[in-house]
């Protein structure tokens, strides 16, 4: 007889979390790999890659809030299927672009628009991808009441994130720091993680 599938017994979530954080410190260290030493030895020098400095530092806080809602959705996170696993890989697939993105902003800081408008579209495309996560993860871990509580209906977070990211894009062609600092600001709704999630996991423990 056929064995019936039954998410963790075939398909266990730490081998998706394993690879999830492996990428995430790859594209850190790639990012700041990108940063170059100034070819003075005066400490002035450094004044002149602020923007290039700024920009990392941003995208480290970017990735890091990322990565500790990531962790915290699959903390609640019982079943995964393929739709998961492919919804993840998604995402992983917009959070790698961080590292061109970074770059080309710092190079390229007020010149045009159009390296500000890439950040912004890069992290939009992380925000919907993370929302298409949550509901593909809802499906999976059907059996699962808390998840369905915890993050389904009600959940307005993604909606506010990416509605605000879109703002962000078109102020590009405004000013175009002005991408940069409204998708900062929105980092207020991630930066700390879940409330009711930590609530839960303590409870189960």
């Amino acid at each position: 007889m056929k064995k019936q599938w039954r998410g963790n017994e075939t398909m266990p979530k730490q081998r998706l979390e394993a690879f999830t954080d492996a990428i995430f410190a790859i594209i850190i260290t790639v990012m700041v790999l990108e940063l170059h030493a100034p070819e003075s030895g005066a400490l002035s020098a450094l004044w002149g890659l602020r923007h290039i400095f700024t920009i990392y530092l941003v995208s480290f806080l970017i990735l890091a809030v990322y990565w500790n809602n990531h962790h915290h959705l699959f903390q609640i996170v019982r079943s995964i299927d393929g739709a998961v696993l492919w919804a993840n890989t998604f995402f992983i697939l917009f959070v790698s672009l961080f590292p061109f993105a970074t770059a080309w902003v710092g190079e390229n800081h007020v010149d045009s628009y159009g390296p500000e408008m890439l950040f912004g579209v890069i992290i939009f495309l992380m925000d919907a991808m993370f929302f298409v996560l949550i509901r593909t993860l809802i499906h999976a871990d059907g059996t699962n009441p808390e998840i369905r509580k915890l993050v389904g209906q009600g959940y307005n977070k993604p909606y506010i994130s990416m509605a605000g990211n879109l703002v962000a894009i078109l102020l590009a062609f405004v000013w175009p720091p002005l991408t940069i600092i409204v998708d900062v600001l929105l980092l207020a709704l991630w930066v700390l993680p879940e409330r009711r999630i930590e609530r839960h996991v303590t409870r189960t423990r």
